[in-house]
């Protein structure tokens, strides 16, 4: 290629450049919209209504699952397990899968089923045995393993559902040899 011929490219390509500014600077001027100076309209929106319900429901702890035990339908619960049966056995003297047998939970001793490797923090969380599974301690752990005993190794989200949990405690509490007296 010669010197004539590279010329003739960068000129073109001066020019499209000069072409595309010149457009631009032109554009704007016929187009040019000024800020408005005051907002076309505001959207007001109720600042953290939910936000602050949310943490004064947090505050205020989680809400209690004894009065509902009452009228609570262990034949609903039974159901509900159904998304524990993956992981659980509720079997009298059934074995362990990935979670361990929940035959006679309610009132047993946290960590304490025997032939079932815990983890460290359902071990600490049990406190060498001082930590029973009391009603309470059920429906919390149940709403949200990982959040009521940080570093579980239980990897299910909850039920999150305070009716479905107080059905499913009432199933559980159906599976011991002499069920745990209601609250």
């Amino acid at each position: 290629m010669d010197s004539f011929e590279v010329t003739k490219v960068v000129g073109g390509l001066l020019a499209a450049v000069f072409v595309i500014f010149t457009v631009s600077i032109v554009s704007d001027a016929i187009f040019e919209s000024p800020a408005p100076e005051q907002e076309g309209f505001v959207i007001a929106a109720a600042e953290g209504e939910s936000e602050a319900g949310a943490e004064a429901k947090e505050e205020a702890g989680p809400e209690p699952i004894a009065p509902l035990l009452a009228s609570a339908d262990a034949a609903a619960g039974e159901k509900v397990f159904k998304k524990c049966a993956a992981c659980h056995t509720v079997d009298d003297g059934g074995a362990n899968k990935v979670g361990p047998n929940l035959w006679g939970i309610v009132n047993r001793p946290a960590a304490s089923h025997e032939g079932f490797s815990y983890s460290a923090a359902m071990k600490e969380f049990a406190q060498g045995g001082a930590t029973v599974w009391d009603y309470e301690h059920l429906s919390e752990f149940i709403a949200a393993p990982k959040k009521y005993v940080k570093g579980t190794a239980m990897g299910f989200a909850g039920v999150k559902k305070i009716e479905e949990r107080a059905d499913l405690i009432a199933y559980l509490r159906t599976l011991a040899t002499e069920p745990a007296p209601l609250p």
